[in-house]
Formats: C-alpha cells, sequence, structure tokens
C-alpha cells in the first residue's frame, strides 16, 4: 500500500467511516446521548475499581474478578467511541492504516479478555456455592491472578492471530468502511482479493472463543442449581440466587450481541443491524455491567455509602475548619 500524503492531507491507505449513519437532523440528539453513556459507562466502572480498592470487604476473589471486568469494560469503550464522537460532529471521517489496524487489535483483545473473564467468574460463583469451605483455598489470591491473566492472554492471543492477517489482506477501489469502527467483517467487505478461507477460519475461531466459556457458564450454573434444588434453607436458596443473577445477566446480553455478529451467517443480518447490535454492545454493555453488578450487590452499595459518608464528613470538618 502506498502512503504518500494526498493534497487533503490524507494518504491512499486511509480509511472512510461511514459511522452510524443517523439522520442529520437528529445528529446532535445521538450524540448528546452516547457522550452520556460513554461518561456514565467509564465513570462507573472507575468508581468500581475505586470501590474495589479501598474497601476491605470487597477484597475477595469475586470482587477481584469484576474490578478486572470494569478495567476490561473502560479499555473497551475507550476503544471505539472518542473516534465515533469526533465523526459525529467533523467532516473528515478518516481513519488511517495504522490506527485501524490498533483499533482492531484492541477490540478484540477486549472483547476476547471480556468472554473468558465471564466463563472463569461464573467458575468462581461455583466453587463460591458448591464448594463454600474449600472456597477460600481453591480461589486463593494466586489462583485469582493466574485466572485474570490467563483471560487477558486468551484475548490478547485472538488480537495477535487476527489483526495481521486483517491487515495484510489487500484492500483497493472503495475506502469506505460501512461501520462506526474498524470490525473485521465490516473491513473484509473493501478487500480486493479471496477471503472467503481467512472468513470461514475466523468464524471458527470465534465460534471456539464462545464456545469455551459458554461450556464453562452452562456446567457452572447446572452445578450451581442441583445444589440450591438441594438446599432446605430459603436463606440459602436466596443468597444463591443474588449471588448469581447479575453474573447470568450480563452473560446474557454480552454473549447473545457477540453470538448475533459472529455465529450467525451473515444471511440473517444486514449491515445496519450490525451498527445497531455492535453499538449496543460497544457501547451500552460497558455501561450496564457496573450498574447491574452495584445495583444488585448490597456490598457494593453499602462500600459506596460509607465512602460517601466519609466524604461528607471531611467536607464538613474541612469547613469548620474554615
Amino acid at each position: 500500500l502506498q502512503t504518500t500524503p494526498m493534497k487533503n492531507g490524507t494518504s491512499p491507505s486511509d480509511f472512510i467511516l461511514l459511522g452510524l449513519l443517523v439522520d442529520s437532523r437528529v445528529t446532535g440528539i445521538v450524540f448528546t446521548v452516547i457522550f452520556a453513556i460513554f461518561v456514565v459507562a467509564v465513570t462507573a466502572n472507575l468508581v468500581m475499581i475505586f470501590l474495589i480498592q479501598v474497601d476491605s470487604r470487597l477484597h475477595t476473589p469475586m470482587y477481584f474478578l469484576l474490578s478486572q471486568l470494569s478495567i476490561m469494560d473502560t479499555l473497551f469503550i475507550c476503544t471505539t467511541v472518542p473516534k465515533l464522537l469526533v465523526d459525529m460532529v467533523s467532516k473528515e471521517k478518516t481513519i488511517s492504516f495504522v490506527a485501524c489496524g490498533i483499533q482492531i487489535f484492541l477490540y478484540l483483545t477486549m472483547i476476547g479478555s471480556e468472554f473468558f473473564l465471564l466463563g472463569l467468574m461464573a467458575y468462581d460463583r461455583y466453587v463460591a456455592v458448591c464448594n463454600p469451605l474449600r472456597y477460600p483455598v481453591l480461589m486463593n489470591r494466586r489462583v485469582c491472578l493466574l485466572l485474570a491473566a490467563g483471560a487477558w492472554f486468551g484475548g490478547s492471543l485472538d488480537g495477535f492471530l487476527l489483526t495481521p492477517i486483517t491487515m495484510n489482506v489487500p484492500y483497493c477501489g472503495s475506502r469506505s468502511i460501512n461501520h462506526f469502527f474498524c470490525e473485521i467483517p465490516a473491513v473484509l467487505k473493501l478487500a480486493c482479493a479471496d477471503t472467503s478461507l481467512y472468513e470461514t477460519l475466523m468464524y471458527i475461531c470465534c465460534v471456539l472463543m464462545l464456545l469455551i466459556p459458554i461450556s464453562i457458564i452452562s456446567t457452572s450454573y447446572s452445578l450451581i442449581l442441583l445444589t440450591v434444588h438441594r438446599m432446605r434453607s430459603a436463606e440459602g436458596r436466596k443468597k444463591a440466587f443474588t449471588t448469581c443473577s447479575s453474573h447470568l445477566t450480563v452473560v446474557s446480553i454480552f454473549y447473545g450481541a457477540a453470538f448475533y455478529t459472529y455465529v450467525l451467517p451473515r444471511s440473517f443480518h444486514t449491515p445496519e443491524q450490525d451498527k445497531v447490535v455492535s453499538a449496543f454492545y460497544t457501547i451500552v454493555t460497558p455501561m450496564l455491567n457496573p450498574l447491574i453488578y452495584s445495583l444488585r450487590n448490597k456490598d457494593v452499595t453499602g462500600a459506596f455509602k460509607k465512602i460517601f459518608v466519609r466524604c461528607s464528613a471531611a467536607q464538613k470538618v474541612a469547613t469548620a475548619g474554615a
């Protein structure tokens, strides 16, 4: 690919992101909504990370894994939304060849890591409910660190495998990507070579990326349901369902959208539908995850209230001293 600059400041290797293709009359409203979601998502995830770090009651394996999820969600939404917001208010909607590759790598790494982490979080819930006495041993700090590292490694492996292949495919003719970020299926439509073999391999890779965590999740929750069914205590059942329901909600939302995008054949969806689904799990899901876990979790809300009371007391002391 040539990289000689053109008169308009772009190069022949630059891509053009067509964006969400919303009606120009409602661009301002859509921009405001997406910006608000972005701010809420980043703030909620950072608050979640902060609370887990400062409150000793949250220094448990479940919350350690949850802090990793918040880190992934923060990086995930920052990979796509800032560029989308800039494109919505600017005439130039180009993205350089290198920037497109970086976006693909980060996107694949974050989504792959989150796939694996959600599976590991289901295993954590299985151990907590089915083997509570052995939980401190089976989920000690070393194991938690290894599980988190494994999730990050699995996601980055996906990025390292697929990104170089995608960016080495010859692209010619139209440089307009019918999407709001460099998602592989949308980018490959611009290829001027036969990519059917690569797309088949990518399909198999994505199915495996989904199948492994889903198998862990299905097995874990099947065993959890059996254990809960045998419980005599109604309070024990309620606690088990409460601790698992938030995770199941997040899993259903995230995997449902991913299954639609990467597993269903193309004949079942259009580029416009793809953009809507992609917007949902790249923009909305990172906001929903911390809200689902915080609003439905007494420990997290308790930690937040504790920090809020401390800050209010400190502010009163400072005001009185002044």
